[in-house]
């Protein structure tokens, strides 16, 4: 599956000339970065930490962004960077002397809020009201009266979350609207992520026309960073029945926990598939899944089986590579899942066991 997804990004690479780039806040399973590299250009970080894996493990562009850099982390950034973002232009001004006096070359950009975005969660909208992410026109053009856009590269957004590539064409028409004649003085322009191009129902042609249209119109780089459609459908997560009781439905505490071990589902929140279940009558047996934590709110939901749960059944949950892995945590001293690797040949290949030194160690 992160082959076929991989081969789907690299299509879109090879039609348009874009570059596609990792996000590791979605998916930072570097075992996988040898593989990963062939198809994508390199990788992007939400700060120094992220930074350095992508260094160290993918071999390619580095580019981070962050709402605000310590000085301290800063002063490692630039030495592994390729493509450092700013939020504001306030930030570009505080540490423009440090990237143009570092001995690298490094290409810097301004991260644009284009106050559009159709994402409904407030707290998945990163144009939302009050929003501390990109800089509105206003702020840009209030900023550039005291500095000038010398050594900016390019302009960043980021603004969909799971969607289509009908949401990025409108959305490139408040990029264009507020922020068109500043593109024709750049280099390059990060589209962010957000885009599903993975998913089965997603528009990839709408995509390249996008992507297209801007480079010709603007004659620049265009860059997508997606998480979620690299490692889309490419993980499982196993999880077995430990016990099963009755309080008004039946219930079924499992050894993995929404809120350790799938925090978006709480989160989010979102209901993950298993294998062979259902939602509410569809099946006959109807059991609310709960984790084995003291958090009364740590349900997964209410699943339907063909046959009643018992000890020691395992149940597969869909889609667990993305945004799993990142956010898991040991709450209550719960154990994270051991991780694995399986092939095109179903060769099963251990990664990581975790134990009670890792719970231990973090602390």
């Amino acid at each position: 599956m992160l082959i076929k997804n991989l081969q789907i990004l690299k299509s879109v690479i090879d039609r348009t000339g874009c570059k596609i780039l990792l996000a590791q806040k979605a998916f930072s399973m570097y075992s996988t970065y040898p593989l990963i590299a062939k198809y994508l250009s390199g990788t992007t970080a939400s700060g120094l930490y992220e930074a350095k894996l992508g260094y160290e493990e993918f071999g390619k562009e580095v580019h981070v962004y962050s709402p605000a850099y310590s000085e301290e982390d800063f002063s490692q950034i630039v030495k592994i960077s390729d493509h450092i973002v700013f939020n504001s232009i306030s930030q570009w001004k505080k540490y423009k002397n440090q990237v143009q006096s570092c001995g690298r070359e490094i290409e810097c950009g301004i991260r644009i809020n284009p106050e559009y975005s159709e994402i409904e969660t407030d707290i998945y909208n990163p144009c939302g009201t009050f929003s501390r992410l990109g800089t509105t026109l206003e702020s840009f053009e209030n900023d550039l009266k005291n500095i000038s856009l010398d050594g900016i590269s390019g302009l960043a957004f980021h603004t969909m979350c799971e969607q289509n590539a009908d949401t990025l064409e409108r959305t490139l028409k408040a990029v264009e609207e507020k922020f068109g004649k500043y593109i024709y003085k750049i280099k390059w322009i990060n589209f962010g992520g957000g885009h599903h191009i993975t998913r089965d129902d997603y528009d990839i042609e709408k995509l390249i026309s996008c992507i297209k249209s801007i480079k010709e119109k603007y004659g620049v780089e265009v860059y997508l960073e997606p998480g979620e459609a690299i490692a889309l459908n490419a993980g499982y997560l196993v999880a077995s029945v430990l016990d099963t009781m009755k309080n008004g439905m039946d219930i079924a505490i499992l050894d993995t926990s929404a809120e350790c071990h799938m925090p978006d589902v709480i989160e989010m929140p979102y209901r993950p598939n298993i294998i062979e279940a259902g939602k509410q009558g569809e099946n006959q047996f109807l059991y609310r899944l709960a984790g084995p934590t003291c958090l009364a709110g740590d349900i997964i939901g209410d699943y339907s089986f063909s046959e009643p749960l018992k000890q020691g059944d395992r149940l597969v949950f869909c889609d667990m590579a993305i945004y799993t892995m990142v956010k898991n945590n040991t709450f209550n001293g719960m154990r994270l899942p051991s991780i694995f690797l399986c092939d095109r040949n179903k060769t099963i290949k251990t990664v990581k066991n975790f134990n009670y030194e890792d719970f231990k160690n973090r602390l």
